[in-house]
């Protein structure tokens, strides 16, 4: 079984993946990481993000290994991740990883902003996490904070805001639920809530 889980960022996807790989055994990955792999390393070579021929080269030799690197949750790691993620050389290099990955049995759950749409669009059930912008400016603000970085809710909502419109603007995979996708609003659900909607869902089609 193959479980698409889509949606913009800090709407609480990866939660809402974690939790339906944990509980039906199922593998899992967060494919946002892979692109904040390659903006990582971008960063790191000193490299700017319209450098096509760079980022490709990264995403090409990209080492999953290495996805556990605390320095992929930092702001500018996720905006550089943005940017090469709109790279069509890059997503065509990290497509089939994602795509052998979530053929494991017995059963994955891929988290991402396309992963219904375009890396499993024959996915057996596909979800798409959304809130508000603010809210979710709010919840990645505390984040950010609890990790000790040193923000403003402004600045994190405008970094939030205009992600999500490279996102959807990008002219290959743009950030947009897939039309057989059930869509989850957690604006005004607490985790609780939105966990046990989606585990009702995904036993009844298991």
């Amino acid at each position: 079984m193959i479980i698409a889980v889509d949606g913009p960022s800090a709407a609480g996807k990866g939660t809402v993946a974690r939790a339906i790989a944990s509980r039906m055994g199922y593998h899992f990955l967060d494919t946002g990481s892979l692109y904040r792999m390659v903006g990582l390393a971008m960063l790191r070579a000193g490299k700017s993000g319209d450098d096509v021929s760079a980022a490709a080269g990264f995403a090409a030799t990209l080492d999953p290994a290495s996805v556990r690197d605390a320095d992929l949750r930092n702001e500018d790691v996720a905006a550089m991740a943005s940017k090469v993620a709109a790279i069509p050389d890059v997503r065509a290099a990290l497509l089939e990883f994602q795509r052998r990955f979530a053929r494991q049995k017995p059963g994955a759950v891929l988290d991402g902003r396309d992963i219904g749409t375009v890396v499993c669009p024959d996915a057996d059930l596909k979800f798409f996490v959304t809130a508000r912008a603010d809210v979710r400016a709010r919840r990645r603000f505390e984040e950010l904070r609890g990790q000790g970085h040193k923000v403003s809710l402004e600045q994190v909502l405008a970094d939030i805001e205009a992600r999500d419109a490279r996102d959807a603007a990008r002219a290959v995979a743009p950030t947009v639920a897939a039309p057989d996708a059930i869509v989850i609003d957690t604006s005004d659900l607490d985790r609780h809530a939105v966990l046990a909607r989606v585990m009702s869902l995904v036993r009844a089609r298991n």
